[in-house]
């Protein structure tokens, strides 16, 4: 029996989960990876410890991603948690289950999981090619029939695109895939950063700068009017916001100043309480503490960061008793603490960008299947594609998910 001879085009997540599995299905594997070295992003993913996936059930998966998530259904439904999971542990590396059901190796090294597929690759017989860009596909009568690299060409029965998006592009996800699909007749819905911090205006968050708030609830006002709201952590930069709370909300916020709207981060300080119990809390602690100056009382309500903000936004000074502030004084404050706001200017670059947003259009891609709909023996998988999640290892899931599908099926297609 002749092997079917496939070309896999990049080496990160989806690339190398697609070469394994193309390989182990029988199929003659020879992956081109453009840097010196595979798994660059994975690296760097989870600050380093890489969260691989969530524990989520895989029918909520879809409610992290974008509204083209329902692309993925059937490679979910195929390839998901449990089955990732397994993969890792059946080679050796230990993994845990941390806040918001995150999975992270036991050893909080993003590098382990490289490893970990390194060896795997090598077993199954994978031809890595390193520092290799592929500069265009070579294409006969609606089908592929190789690739160029370093002016080379590379005859095969399939290629699987898995070049990544736009975001770090330090680690060699500088687009490339784009153009190539373009070149089989894809269509690209506008890329964009997601998971992004955001910039805000003002010198609130610069004098905050490098302070995290955890149990926190924020939502985000599109021309005053509520578009989402996220409990959990953000950080306070000198340009604006990041954490995950704002990188969950970053992707809605970036679309909709794309179209010109004004955006707001409106932040409740004190989620677990309502407006009557806060307001409680602050005029007993007003009556007990009346020969306090007002910014050691706010000690009691506010990480030290935030005191000289809070009191410049309040028009409260710092200096004066608390027993000299009046009742709408008072007021103003509990206004600030369950609405502290801070309007959006901006989002940082894709240098600094998580995941890109936006990508090849899933309707051009068979999603049993991941083969182009356009060009017989094309493949798509991970960031390339037009679909993006929430933080919390969802991305990373569907960059396996998607890589799997398509190394199983390219190489038993026909």
């Amino acid at each position: 029996m002749i092997r079917r001879r496939i070309v896999v085009v990049g080496g990160g997540a989806a690339g190398l989960m697609a070469a394994g599995q193309a390989a182990e299905a029988g199929a003659d594997i020879l992956l081109l990876e453009k840097m010196k070295g595979p798994g660059r992003k994975l690296c760097i993913t989870g600050k380093g410890r890489c969260n691989i996936t969530n524990v989520a059930d895989p029918g909520d998966f879809i409610v992290h991603f974008s509204s083209t998530g329902t692309f993925l259904r059937q490679a979910f439904s195929r390839f998901c948690t449990t089955e990732l999971t397994d993969f890792f542990k059946e080679r050796g590396l230990e993994l845990v289950t941390e806040r918001g059901g995150r999975v992270f190796p036991a050893s909080s090294r993003a590098q382990d999981v490289v490893t970990v597929f390194m060896h795997w690759l090598k077993q199954c017989g994978v031809k890595i090619t390193l520092s290799s860009r592929v500069e265009r596909l070579m294409i006969s009568r609606g089908s592929v029939s190789g690739v160029v690299s370093r002016r080379r060409k590379i005859a095969c029965d399939a290629v699987i695109l898995a070049t990544g998006g736009a975001a770090y592009p330090a680690t060699g996800s500088t687009g490339d895939g784009y153009r190539l699909a373009k070149e089989a007749g894809h269509h690209t819905v506008p890329v964009r950063p997601a998971l992004v911090p955001l910039e805000t205006s003002g010198s609130a968050a610069e004098k905050m700068a490098g302070l995290t708030l955890r149990n926190i609830s924020v939502r985000m006002l599109v021309d005053n009017r509520k578009r989402k709201e996220v409990f959990g952590e953000m950080l306070f930069m000198k340009f604006g916001v990041g954490g995950p709370a704002i990188l969950t909300l970053s992707g809605d916020a970036v679309d909709a100043m794309r179209g010109g709207h004004k955006i707001i981060l409106s932040i409740d300080l004190k989620p677990a309480l309502d407006e009557k119990k806060l307001a409680g809390r602050l005029q007993r602690d007003f009556a007990s503490r009346g020969r306090e100056q007002y910014s050691s009382f706010l000690r009691g309500l506010l990480p030290r960061e935030m005191i000289s903000v809070c009191t410049e936004m309040t028009g409260v000074a710092p200096s004066r008793q608390v027993r000299q502030i009046t009742a709408q004084e008072r007021r103003c404050l509990r206004t600030w603490l369950k609405d502290f706001r801070l309007e959006v200017t901006g989002h940082r670059p894709f240098a600094e960008a998580i995941i890109t947003a936006g990508g090849i259009d899933t309707r051009e891609i068979n999603p049993r299947t991941m083969e182009s709909r356009l060009t017989k023996g094309l493949f798509f998988a991970g960031e390339l594609l037009n679909v993006h999640a929430d933080t919390g290892g969802y991305n990373l899931q569907a960059a396996f998910s998607t890589g799997w599908l398509a190394g199983r099926c390219a190489a038993r297609s026909t």
